[in-house]
C-alpha cells in the first residue's frame, strides 16, 4: 500500500502564555514565563503554591453560558484551541466531506475539577440522599472533548481520545498522522487539553514529590538543565493541530505549515514514575521517530525537548540524545519550553508540536529559560546546545519533539518543511 504524505493546516492554542498561536509564539520567543500564584483555588496550605494558569479565559467567546456549563474546563480549553485551528485552516465546512474528517483528541487526567467538586458536594451533603448533576460523567471522561467538538462540527471519521499520561497528545498526533497516511482518513483535528491545576491536582503532585516548590519565585521555578532545579510546574491548557491528506489539501487551496513525516513510541518498562536512568525508552522512541521518517540523525536541527525541570529526567534525556545523535548532537538545538509554559501534562506533546512546527516554519528556535548554573552530573553534557535563556535564528528544516508520561510511555514526532 503507497502511503500518503501528510501536511499541517491549521493550529490552535490556549496556554499560560496566551489563548491564541500567535500570543503563545511571540511570548514564547521571547523567554516569558506564565507562571505565578495559584488563582483557581486557595493554595495557602499546598507545599506548591504556584502554577502556569490559562489567563483571562472567556467561555463566551465559544459557547453560551447553558453549553459551557455542561463542559469541564479541559473541555472548554479543547473546544476553544480546536475552534482556532479549524479557522485557521481555512477549511470550508459546508463543502468538505465530513465523513473523511475525524478527531482525536487527548487528555492525560480529564474532568478532575468536576470529579472533585461532584464528590465535595456528595461528601458534604449526603444526609440529602446521592444528588449529582446529571451532567457529571459526561463533563468529567477524558474521551469527551473529542466527541464535543466532533459534535459541533459534524465531524464523523476517526472520534477517540488517547491517554498515555504526559505523551496524550502526542500520541493523538500519531495516531492521526497514521490514519491518514493509511488512507482513512483526508484530515484530523488532532491534540490535547488538560486542566488539572485543582486541589486534588497539585496536592497529588506534591504527594509524588513532583513539583518544584519554590514559592518565592515562581517565574524562576521551572529550570531544565539547571543544577538547582527541583520539579516541573504544572500547567495547563490545550494545543490543536489540524492534519491533513497533501493531495486533498492542494486540492483545496490550503496554507500548508510543514509536513509530519514520522512517530515514534516506546515504553520505559522500569517504573511507575520515573524515566529510566540510562534513557533507555527515550533513546528507542527517537530512533522509531527517525526511522519512521526515513530519516538520519544528521537531518534533525531541533529538539523540543520533555525537559521537565526534574532532577532526574533532564539527565536521562540529555544522556540518550547524545547516544542516538553522536557527533551531530552538538550541532543542534535543544530546547525545553516548560520552561516558560509549565508542564500541560496530556496537552503538553500538543503544545510542543506547535512550537516544532512554528520552528521549522519561521527558522527560529525559542530558547530555555531560567538556566543559571550547570549540573555536576557528567550526563548532562553542556557542550550541547540546549538554546539557554535566548532564542536562536537558524536553518530549521526539521524538528524532533519528545514527550514521555508516568507509566513509563514515550511518544515522538518529527515535522520538516514542506517541500512539493
Amino acid at each position: 500500500m503507497e502511503l500518503k504524505r501528510v501536511v499541517v493546516t491549521g493550529l490552535g492554542a490556549i496556554t499560560p502564555l496566551g489563548n491564541s498561536t500567535p500570543e503563545l509564539w511571540d511570548n514564547i520567543l521571547n523567554g516569558v514565563s506564565g507562571a505565578g500564584p495559584i488563582t483557581h483555588f486557595d493554595a495557602s496550605q499546598f507545599k506548591t503554591r504556584f502554577a502556569c494558569e490559562v489567563k483571562d479565559f472567556d467561555p463566551s467567546k465559544y459557547f453560551d453560558r447553558k453549553e459551557a456549563r455542561k463542559l469541564d474546563i479541559y473541555a472548554q480549553y479543547a473546544i476553544a484551541a480546536a475552534k482556532e485551528a479549524i479557522e485557521n485552516c481555512g477549511v470550508d465546512l459546508e463543502t468538505i466531506d465530513k465523513d473523511e474528517v475525524g478527531v482525536i483528541f487527548a487528555a492525560g487526567i480529564g474532568g478532575i475539577l468536576t470529579f472533585e467538586q461532584e464528590i465535595a458536594y456528595y461528601y458534604t451533603n449526603k444526609e440529602q440522599g446521592p444528588k449529582f448533576n446529571p451532567f457529571f460523567i459526561p463533563k468529567m471522561i477524558s474521551d469527551i472533548a473529542a466527541g464535543q467538538i466532533s459534535i459541533m462540527y459534524g465531524f464523523r471519521g476517526p472520534n477517540y481520545s488517547t491517554a498515555s499520561a504526559c505523551a496524550s497528545s502526542t500520541n493523538a498526533i500519531i495516531d492521526a498522522f497514521t490514519y491518514i497516511r493509511m488512507g482513512k482518513a483526508n484530515m484530523i483535528v488532532a491534540g490535547g487539553a488538560e486542566a488539572a491545576i485543582t486541589p486534588g491536582g497539585v496536592g497529588g503532585f506534591n504527594a509524588l514529590t513532583a513539583l518544584s516548590t519554590r514559592n518565592d519565585e515562581p517565574t524562576a521555578a521551572s529550570r531544565p538543565f539547571s543544577k538547582s532545579r527541583d520539579g516541573f510546574v504544572m500547567g495547563e491548557g490545550a494545543g490543536c493541530l489540524v492534519l491533513e491528506e497533501l493531495e486533498h489539501a492542494i486540492a483545496r487551496g490550503a496554507n500548508i505549515l510543514c509536513e509530519v513525516v514520522g512517530g515514534g513510541m516506546s515504553a520505559d518498562a522500569y517504573h511507575l514514575t520515573a524515566t529510566h536512568p540510562d534513557g533507555l525508552g527515550a533513546k528507542l522512541v527517537m530512533k522509531r521517530a527517525l526511522k519512521d521518517a526515513d530519516l538520519n540523525p544528521e537531518d534533525i536541527d531541533y529538539i523540543n525537548v520533555h525537559g521537565t525541570s526534574t532532577p532526574v529526567g533532564d539527565i536521562s534525556e540529555s544522556k540518550a540524545i547524545k547516544e542516538v545523535f553522536g557527533d551531530h548532537a552538538y550541532k543542534l538545538n535543544i530546547s525545553s519550553t516548560k520552561s516558560m509554559t509549565g508542564h500541560l501534562l496530556g496537552a503538553a506533546g500538543a503544545v510542543e508540536a506547535i512550537v516544532s512546527v512554528l520552528s521549522v516554519v519561521n527558522d527560529i528556535v525559542p530558547p530555555t529559560i531560567n538556566f543559571t548554573e550547570g549540573d555536576e552530573d557528567p550526563d548532562i553534557d553542556y557542550n550541547l546546545n540546549f538554546t539557554f535563556n535566548k532564542a536562536q535564528k537558524r536553518t530549521v528544516n526539521a524538528a524532533l519533539s519528545n514527550t514521555f508520561g508516568f507509566g513509563g510511555h514515550n511518544a515522538s514526532v518529527i515535522v520538516k518543511k514542506y517541500s512539493k
